[in-house]
């Protein structure tokens, strides 16, 4: 019987699809409509995604527009986007809200980097846990009889390159976001 590594992958994956999450949340200085995704308002009730609420399209390299479906909602939509911290300057107007991105300074890029280094370790983390509970899972499959000890090394050694294959997509990712907010 051979080892099942499907829920690996899927555990992989799901740690990549959340740094790239993270990634696109951080402003590089250049509108993006990504940057509102994990911004939320709460609307009739429910907390909404300012996405799901309004239309946001891009005016110039710097302006998004937001026009909320419902006018009503239009100060709680600013105030969600303030509170949410994201560095941006928020202006509305009878049309919606434009949602300004400040020009990036030698120290405002250095944070930003290092807020990428920070998201970029707690996905390695996610990793090595994952690689620890697969390990364990393979130690405990070998001690059932399941298999024997070659099958244990050539599964661990799987594992090991799946974590490695991660760590080398994390690795670029990271790459790619710092030279977009370094203006490389």
């Amino acid at each position: 019987m051979s080892y099942n590594f499907t829920d690996i992958h899927q555990k992989k994956e799901a740690i990549i699809d959340w740094l790239h999450g993270e990634y696109r949340s951080i402003s590089t200085g250049r509108a993006t409509p990504q940057v509102l995704d994990l911004v939320h308002i709460d609307m009739y009730g429910a907390r909404t995604a300012i996405a799901h609420a309004a239309s946001i399209t891009i005016e110039d390299p710097r302006t998004l527009r937001v026009s909320p479906w419902d006018k009503t909602i239009l100060s709680g939509m600013e105030k969600a986007i303030n509170d949410a911290d994201l560095g941006l300057s928020v202006a509305s107007d009878a049309e919606g809200l434009r949602v300004h991105f400040p020009a990036l300074t030698t120290e405002t890029r250095q944070k930003l980097v290092k807020l990428l280094k920070d998201r970029l370790e707690d996905a390695r983390v996610k990793v090595r846990s994952m690689r620890e509970d697969g390990n364990k899972d393979i130690d405990a499959r070998e001690k059932a009889g399941e298999y024997g000890e070659d099958d244990k090394r050539r599964y661990r050694d799987e594992m090991q390159k799946i974590v490695d294959e991660a760590n080398q997509t994390l690795e670029s990712t990271f790459d790619k976001k710092e030279k977009e907010v370094m203006g490389e």
